[in-house]
């Protein structure tokens, strides 16, 4: 769950004009309106996806909670938990896997560089970690989902 929020604290700051290194179209000074409001958007999607992972080693992830309308109190069925999950995983793996090997700053001339590529790089990494640990929760869930029910 915790491997969306430093990304996700990055990209606030960056829309609220932290001097995150971006220069020219890329600077945030220069960018549209929306985009404080976006990237508030986008970290808060982020961020309830990631906290939706908790329900998978949690008991709220077999027992639909009470402030689920229609569904509450009702055993949740596993593929309803297991399916959403992998493909999640899947996703999340294709998605931020390519940052270890395509990470570079010298190929556009308005990305960070120095200190704060490195800091933008720090931030995002843990993203790769997402996607193989989602995995790792969900087989533990299809198992023990499986073995009690």
């Amino acid at each position: 769950m915790w491997c969306a929020l430093p990304s996700g604290i990055w990209r606030i700051l960056f829309g609220l004009g932290l001097p995150a290194g971006f220069t020219g179209s890329q600077d945030p000074q220069n960018g549209p309106w929306f985009m404080l409001p976006y990237v508030i958007a986008l970290t808060a999607v982020a961020e309830a996806l990631a906290f939706l992972s908790m329900g998978l080693v949690r008991p709220w992830g077999e027992v639909w909670p009470r402030w689920v309308p229609f569904l509450r109190g009702r055993p949740v069925r596993p593929p309803a938990a297991i399916i959403p999950a992998a493909l999640g995983s899947v996703v999340l793996t294709l998605l931020w896997t390519p940052l270890l090997f395509g990470f570079r700053t010298d190929a556009d001339p308005e990305l960070p560089h120095g200190a704060k590529a490195v800091i933008l790089f720090l931030c995002y990494l843990p993203l790769v970690a997402w996607g193989p640990l989602l995995a790792a929760v969900t087989v533990a869930y299809a198992v023990r989902r499986r073995r009690h029910g």
